[in-house]
């Protein structure tokens, strides 16, 4: 959202909410029976009606959670959602009053976006995982002074204790609470020339090592082609298709085509392996002595 739209958006939220407190609440006798209408014979009207009445509920909860950084338009919008599946999910027959049913429903809409927009490091959503995202800020700034801003470990076992969730979890979530995600272009410095990304170690290899990986890739693939012709043809087939690639051919198919049984084509692999294995072995060693200079030569 630009600056420019800001103001607008303001209106449009203040508009809103205008609009919901201005929707007369409904008694509980009207309430069960647009309920029932819309449950038993899909009256939009009654539906629309119910809804309208307790958009109230969306804007009131929006304005408690507007401190999490999101805009309050996206807030309304996730609670209108929830408020619509309240309505759907609604059981008059319960006796229970919709704004209480429905605020339930707006308040988990609410703090489910939150959570998935908080950061782009995907926080838990299990209920203790909600409750420790909201509720550390609230119990924290009961259990320290004012002016006491750090997150204390003496503070995070007392969380810990009275949320009944490890201590661990605490002190992953108040780390992820000091500070929103920052993008590594975002410049920093007297002069802003610098980025958060220029810092950053370079992890790929560097020329040298990825031409020194292409070689011995290179290598190891003729000491495998060598051994492999020391195998026979038919272990030749069974170690290709059982050993070296994706799709493994089943050893029920390999015994169909080869005219042997599945046990025998496992036998003959087992046993297959473990000779490839010496060979490349041996030619490694033998290709490795072989390149090294000969203590005798002169230069």
């Amino acid at each position: 959202m630009t600056k420019h739209d800001m103001p607008n958006a303001f209106k449009r939220n203040r508009a809103f909410a205008s609009a919901a407190m201005s929707i007369p609440l409904l008694s509980r006798e009207r309430e069960f029976e647009l309920a029932y209408l819309w449950r038993e014979e899909s009256d939009e009207k009654a539906l629309h009606e119910l809804v309208s009445a307790y958009l109230r509920l969306v804007v009131s909860m929006a304005s408690k959670f507007r401190n999490y950084g999101l805009s309050m338009s996206d807030l309304i919008q996730e609670g209108n959602i929830g408020l619509m599946q309240a309505a759907f999910k609604f059981e008059p027959e319960r006796e229970i009053r919709f704004s209480t049913y429905a605020s339930w429903w707006i308040k988990s809409a609410m703090q489910d976006y939150i959570l998935r927009n908080w950061s782009i490091v995907r926080s838990g959503t299990s209920a203790s995982q909600k409750s420790l995202f909201f509720n550390l800020r609230w119990l924290r700034a009961k259990i320290q002074t004012m002016d006491d801003n750090a997150f204390s470990s003496e503070t995070l076992r007392i969380v810990a204790d009275k949320l009944n969730i490890n201590f661990s979890d605490v002190e992953t979530m108040a780390h992820r609470l000091s500070g929103r995600d920052q993008s590594l272009n975002a410049p920093i410095g007297e002069n802003g020339d610098d980025s958060l990304e220029d810092f950053l170690p370079d992890t790929n290899p560097s020329p040298e090592e990825s031409v020194m990986r292409t070689m011995d890739g290179a290598v190891r693939s003729q000491w495998l082609d060598a051994a492999l012709k020391e195998l026979s043809d038919r272990e030749q087939v069974i170690i290709r298709e059982r050993r070296l690639q994706d799709d493994k051919t089943t050893l029920e198919v390999l015994g169909s085509r080869l005219g042997i049984t599945k046990e025998r084509v496992r036998q003959i692999e087992h046993k297959a392996f473990e000779k490839l294995r010496s060979s490349v072995v041996r030619i490694s060693r033998e290709s490795s002595a072989s390149a090294l200079p000969d203590p005798g030569s002169t230069h």
